[in-house]
């Protein structure tokens, strides 16, 4: 690798302008897209309300404004840290506290805004270039290359930048598989270095920070249980499945890693089962054949425009991105030794494992799942970055010239696809809400609009992440358990939230009215009221459900 060890100046500009722009996306817009569903559960958290308490006290048939959201949308004096860690051990025990423990703060000090708490995430992902930096020295242990290119593709990579806006933990949860990865590698090393100096202070504390990075990755998300496996298999692969002292330091690292998080490990053990299998109890999400959603995933690190329609331009990038990302997995496995290529590979697979596994018998998996794969992209970026800095001044002129071209692609395709994304309304990671921008529209075209929704399946979360787009002058009227709401006077056009059959024809009999849909995707559809029986049968089938075309993307009536 010594040809790696220094990058030629223009290596080096491109990364600090690479860099740059990178850091400008993330903090550019942050209040531009659509706050969704599971953002508000964040504030949600953050506030130390429960949802039931929020349901009380709002889903109780009468009217309000959007104002009244406010109290269960970030921090007040009401509740304390206290009630937010409360919150999520009664309602939400599968997301550990520690991002909330943070945002909470966070938002104390610079308000409850959308900028304020999406602030936070973006300020986390800059720790993301130092630790991959630190983490490609200890891998590669090369001082710039191939660390600068890894640092290049994280900043432009749209994946990154979809979480590094996002009022979630996943970026800190990147943040800390990062940090937990460089120390066990500087550990390992440390473990051959002083072998025969025998240096314990040193090992004792490398190790010590390692038990102590894993133990706040756990409590960052909880599928960093599932890293540590990977670091637990890596390290059996290098000792040769031998119980050699290293292998002996890492149980014991491990071990008091997972002890500091058995508090919180007692809390959630009732429900870890059920949280594999249905990933999120509140989010609902698509059911996407297995291969063309891990296609589409590997894709979107690099490249993540209009992968799934039919423009063949788009298609071919993507082709060649899959093949550059299973070539590269093949290169580093081929050039490099088993300590560096097994690494990448065990992060890779064994993190994804159980999110897959469990998809592979019905042939289908849920979209809300990318976040949970985290660990994986990381891996294939560091596969890329080794791939791309051995190549660019590697044999013949007209083979690097190759790889000049590759890479220059890769970050074309990178900068388009953050360019579009951080300027977007909407993007495909909000899930349940990315028809939100239309169906406010459509409500705030009128002049005294009511909207009524019920507080059954996500209406709950719906209803708030609308409100956020909704203009002043629309009004709510909240009900629980899909009780006759009581529609008063005084409102030019009435909306309904995503009704059951059943609900919106008790309210079709009692006021006489007639519903027509005015707009529809997968997760949820919104109906108007009319008052003429004059319905527009072409647009709802006999027995009152979604025909086939409104079922696969929004609809927007006239």
């Amino acid at each position: 690798m010594h040809h790696l060890k220094l990058a030629p100046s223009w290596l080096r500009f491109l990364i600090i302008l690479l860099l740059t722009m990178g850091i400008l996306f993330r903090f550019s817009n942050l209040d531009g897209k659509v706050f969704w569903h599971d953002e508000t559960f964040t504030l949600l958290r953050i506030s130390g309300y429960t949802a039931n308490e929020a349901k009380q006290q709002l889903f109780n048939n009468r009217i309000v404004s959007g104002e009244s959201f406010a109290q269960f949308q970030g921090a007040n004096p009401e509740k304390s840290l206290n009630d937010t860690i409360m919150s999520l051990a009664k309602q939400d025990s599968q997301h550990p506290p520690l991002y909330y423990i943070i945002a909470r703060l966070w938002v104390e000090i610079f308000g409850n805004s959308v900028t304020a708490i999406r602030s936070l995430s973006a300020c986390i992902s800059l720790l993301v270039f130092p630790c991959v930096y630190w983490l490609c020295r200890e891998l590669f242990n090369v001082p710039l290359s191939v660390p600068g290119v890894a640092i290049a593709l994280m900043a432009i990579s749209p994946i990154h930048l979809v979480y590094a806006q996002e009022a979630q933990e996943y970026i800190l949860w990147l943040v800390t598989i990062l940090l937990s990865s460089a120390f066990l590698l500087r550990a390992i090393r440390l473990e051959d270095e002083l072998a025969e100096e025998r240096q314990k202070p040193d090992l004792f504390a490398i190790w010590s920070l390692y038990a102590v990075t894993l133990a706040i990755s756990l409590y960052t998300f909880i599928l960093s249980a599932f890293v540590a496996v990977a670091h637990g298999i890596y390290v059996m692969i290098i000792a040769k499945f031998k119980f050699t002292e290293t292998v002996r330091t890492y149980l014991l690292a491990s071990l008091v890693g997972f002890l500091a998080f058995m508090p919180w490990i007692t809390i959630v053990i009732g429900d870890f089962f059920q949280f594999l299998i249905s990933a999120d109890k509140t989010t609902q999400s698509d059911i996407i054949p297995i291969f063309p959603f891990l296609s589409m995933q590997l894709s979107r690190i690099f490249f993540d425009i209009d992968l799934s329609s039919e423009n063949p331009l788009s298609k071919l990038i993507a082709l060649t991105l899959l093949i550059l990302v299973g070539y590269s997995i093949y290169f580093i496995c081929r050039a490099t030794n088993y300590k560096v290529w097994s690494f990448i590979i065990t992060l890779i697979v064994v993190p994804a494992l159980p999110i897959i596994l469990p998809d592979l018998i019905t042939g289908s998996i849920r979209s809300s799942t990318e976040a949970y794969l985290i660990p994986s992209y990381l891996g294939i970026q560091l596969a890329v970055a080794y791939l791309l800095a051995t190549q660019l001044y590697n044999g013949r002129r007209s083979r690097r010239s190759f790889w000049h071209i590759i890479m220059a692609l890769v970050i074309i395709c990178g900068l388009i696809s953050s360019k579009v994304s951080f300027q977007a309304e909407t993007w495909w990671n909000k899930g349940m809400n990315y028809g939100n921008p239309q169906v406010a529209q459509i409500i705030n075209q009128s002049n005294r609009p009511l909207l009524i929704s019920d507080a059954l399946g996500n209406n709950y979360g719906d209803v708030f992440s609308l409100s956020y787009l909704l203009e002043p002058k629309v009004r709510f009227l909240l009900v629980n358990n899909q009780k006759i709401p009581k529609i008063p006077d005084g409102f030019t056009d009435v909306f309904l939230l995503n009704p059951s059959k059943a609900w919106g024809k008790i309210i079709e009999k009692k006021y006489k009215f007639k519903t027509d849909i005015v707009y529809s995707d997968n997760y949820y559809s919104i109906w108007k009221f009319a008052k003429t029986r004059n319905l527009r049968r072409r647009n709802i089938s006999p027995n009152n459900q979604l025909p086939a075309e409104l079922s696969t993307k929004p609809t927007i009536l006239p």
